[in-house]
């Protein structure tokens, strides 16, 4: 039997946050529709963030309201703070992420706290979720290397993850922001901290910015990780972090990890139908390196039929 990797869009929130051209509640539903059709079933619809700050969120308890209820998907908002943790629990969300970066200046750029006070926050509402019954994740933001700070020590993400463990996370995405990493450094992250806490209670997040996100994810793959996060057609980029390019695209992972003997569950053609509902949606041409593939094959194929 084929090994099950999990596969978690997180299109719909990081990689909609920055878009320039607001994407309606309607149009949301209708992604999530493509990318369930397609066999998603792991999803970080929305966050609960300052509407001010994103302008693309400000529909979060609509959107969360609206979503179609189905057991065999998980739902995932991100909180940036305790209000947002309260606004995401009367939305009913099951399972809520917190972003704790790295290092003081990402933190004060991206949530205008100091690191101590981010970890102090994300303390406070983890064990909140836990009385609430509400499942916390944690990205660790910035994990490699930070626009700010440069490369990031290792030890800082291991006592960070420990704390967060302690404190009662239920799972930690060691998160590649802005794409900086580099596969030995990916390597000693995850061996270390697989072996100290589980692999079982990790995921990867990887940004495409210097086209190493499949080469990291396979490395984490030999780490023992499974599960990894992903975005239609490769939208996204972090608002607060300069040059950033989109996330790893969730097609090119599928492919990746499809190919290679895992399973996933998603199917390809679906999947790339739910690529072209998130081109029309944001008005611009998306898609990860396999989609020239798969074009030039048909081109092919369409040529050979031609030619008989």
């Amino acid at each position: 039997m084929a090994e099950r990797v999990v596969v978690h869009e997180v299109g719909l929130r990081d990689g909609l946050q920055n878009q320039p051209r607001i994407v309606p509640v309607e149009g949301k539903l209708e992604l999530l529709d493509a990318l369930i059709a397609a066999g998603v079933r792991s999803i970080e619809t929305t966050s609960f963030v300052s509407p001010k700050a994103v302008p693309q969120m400000a529909d979060a308890a609509e959107l969360c309201a609206r979503i179609p209820r189905r057991a065999d998907v998980n739902y995932e908002v991100l909180v940036p703070n305790e209000k947002g943790y309260e606004r995401a629990v009367a939305a009913g969300a099951p399972t809520i992420a917190l972003v704790l970066a790295a290092t003081d200046t990402f933190n004060r750029r991206n949530i205008n706290m100091s690191l101590d006070q981010a970890i102090a926050v994300c303390l406070t509402v983890i064990a909140r979720a836990r009385v609430d019954g509400v499942k916390p994740r944690v990205y660790i933001a910035v994990a490699p290397a930070c626009p700010y700070e440069g490369n990031t020590p290792d030890d800082v993400v291991f006592t960070l993850a420990a704390r967060l463990f302690d404190a009662g996370a239920a799972e930690i995405a060691v998160a590649d922001s802005i794409g900086a990493g580099n596969p030995a450094q990916i390597g000693r992250l995850f061996e270390t901290l697989a072996r100290r806490h589980g692999p079982e209670r990790l995921a990867a997040h990887f940004h495409d910015t210097r086209g190493l996100a499949l080469t990291h994810t396979w490395v984490a793959l030999q780490c023992g990780i499974r599960k990894f996060d992903s975005s239609i057609g490769g939208l996204g980029g972090c608002p607060f972090a300069p040059g950033v390019t989109g996330n790893l695209a969730t097609e090119d992972l599928v492919f990746m990890l499809n190919e290679a003997g895992f399973e996933t569950g998603i199917d390809m053609m679906a999947l790339r139908a739910a690529v072209g509902v998130a081109e029309a949606k944001v008005g611009h041409p998306l898609g990860g390196r396999i989609m020239g593939w798969y074009r030039s094959q048909e081109q092919r194929q369409a040529a050979k039929a031609n030619a008989n």
